[in-house]
């Protein structure tokens, strides 16, 4: 074999080893194959869209284009919107929808060629129109409660705010926002099998107020919230001075009680010093009458600085005179 040869026959290995590349094509799973031929979609024998299963497969090759379509289940997160609802006040819904492709061939060619962005375009208007006929049949109440009746309204709206996001937030009721996306999902799941997709899930995310609206239900919930405020200040404040003076009058009672105990604790013991005395006086008058003197002595002259004007021989000095008290003489 000479040298022209084995190059020819390299080349022949080379194309033919292209070609069979070409030749070859990779459906993966969790998505379909439909092939275009010269920009045009190849058909079996009955008319209808080649749809290629995953896995390996043969095309014509360069004139043969496959185009995958993802069909697991996707999400369209639409952004809040404003909604009307049947009192004419506006509340903003975010949503989202679980999505999949059900017909690859219905969804290929009802989406010019499999196009996502335009898919889920026509899927955000028609679940966007379901859900405005949905909210424009229920009052703001029905919405946030869940219940039928108009009371309470304005304490249901407030219960479901939360403080703490600077935007109001209202988290409707599970039963009434289920029944909502219920709905919401029968009214697009028949018209979204005319695409070709499957709607497997519609979900409301939170129900938002308008900032406007907002501001004014802020303010009322601060009004109310002062007028409760001021109503438990009033009864603390009643409480209190009930409170003060059943003390007070418990003071008053227990004191005089005291005083009472203490005058009578005071009397016996002035009857028992008085009995006392008398016994001592009845067993030794004269020493009783000198330790009586004594202790008068020692009360008149504590200071040094006493001055007593009496006469010598008075009843106050007859212990000075002589010690058996007997009075002294001129």
């Amino acid at each position: 074999m000479n040298k022209n040869t084995l190059n020819i026959s390299l080349i022949l290995i080379f194309v033919l080893a292209f070609i069979g590349f070409n030749s070859l094509y990779v459906v993966t799973e969790g998505t379909k194959g439909i092939v275009t031929r010269f920009g045009k979609v190849v058909r079996d024998s009955e008319g209808k869209l080649q749809i290629v299963d995953p896995g390996l497969h043969l095309k014509a090759p360069f004139i043969d284009q496959v185009k995958a379509l993802d069909v697991k289940i996707q999400t369209i997160s639409s952004s809040a919107d404003r909604f009307v609802t049947s009192e004419k006040k506006d509340v903003i819904i975010d949503s989202y929808v679980k999505w999949q492709i059900l017909d690859a061939a219905t969804y290929y060619l009802t989406t010019a060629g499999g196009n996502k962005m335009q898919a889920e375009e026509l899927l955000r208007r028609r679940i966007n129109n379901s859900l405005r006929s949905q909210i424009g049949r229920l009052t703001i109440h029905q919405i946030v409660s869940g219940q039928n009746s108009g009371k309470n309204q304005a304490t249901e709206e407030e219960n479901v705010f939360d403080s703490s996001d600077s935007e109001v937030v209202a988290v409707a009721s599970q039963s009434k926002r289920d029944e909502v996306m219920q709905n919401a999902l029968k009214d697009i799941g028949a018209s979204a099998k005319a695409l070709g997709i499957k709607i497997v899930d519609v979900r409301i995310k939170q129900i938002n107020l308008p900032p406007e609206v907002s501001n004014s239900i802020y303010q009322r919930m601060r009004a109310e919230r002062d007028a409760v405020a001021k109503l438990h200040r009033s009864q603390g404040r009643k409480e209190a001075e009930a409170i003060k003076a059943h003390a007070d009058r418990e003071v008053v009672v227990k004191i005089a009680e005291a005083e009472r105990q203490a005058r009578t604790l005071r009397g016996e013991g002035d009857a028992e010093a008085t009995r006392i005395y008398a016994q001592a006086y009845k067993q030794n008058p004269q020493l009783f009458e000198f330790l009586r003197s004594m202790d008068a002595y020692k009360k008149s002259m504590t200071s040094g600085k006493d001055v007593l004007v009496l006469k010598p021989d008075s009843e106050f000095f007859k212990y000075f005179n002589d010690a058996n008290g007997a009075k002294g003489t001129n």
